[in-house]
């Protein structure tokens, strides 16, 4: 399986997704006018990664400086998505990386924490 990679662009954050080191990373900012057709390759993409057998931990960092409405329901699908791989077994482990001085983020990253109840769910303070 290909690597997933989605460049930033000014209202879109960068996608990586390494198939081989089995980590999906997503940094920058996310205010896409349509977020449902701009991450809906990221969850086809997953969902193929997921279909593959694999007991490998599954290792997914967030660093998102901004992110409108639309992202943060995209975000909650996501970890919904995660926590039910979570709870079948395998191992996920989530990152929430946010500036130290950003409270707005690190308000949302524990909100967000408070969704997920299998997988691993980190909040990393970032200097």
């Amino acid at each position: 399986m290909s690597p997933l990679i989605i460049e930033a662009t000014k209202s879109t954050p960068r996608i990586q997704f390494d198939p081989t080191g089995h980590r999906l990373e997503i940094t920058g900012e996310s205010y896409p006018e349509h977020a449902a057709k701009f991450y809906g390759p990221v969850f086809d993409w997953l969902e193929a990664y997921l279909a593959e057998p694999s007991p490998a931990a599954l290792g997914v960092n967030l660093q998102l400086i901004y992110f409108n409405s639309s992202t943060s329901k995209i975000l909650l699908n996501l970890f919904d998505r995660l926590d039910q791989v979570a709870g079948g077994g395998r191992p996920v482990t989530i990152q929430w990386r946010f500036d130290q001085d950003n409270e707005v983020a690190q308000e949302c990253g524990e909100e967000f924490q408070d969704e997920v109840s299998h997988a691993t769910f980190e909040l990393v303070p970032l200097p």
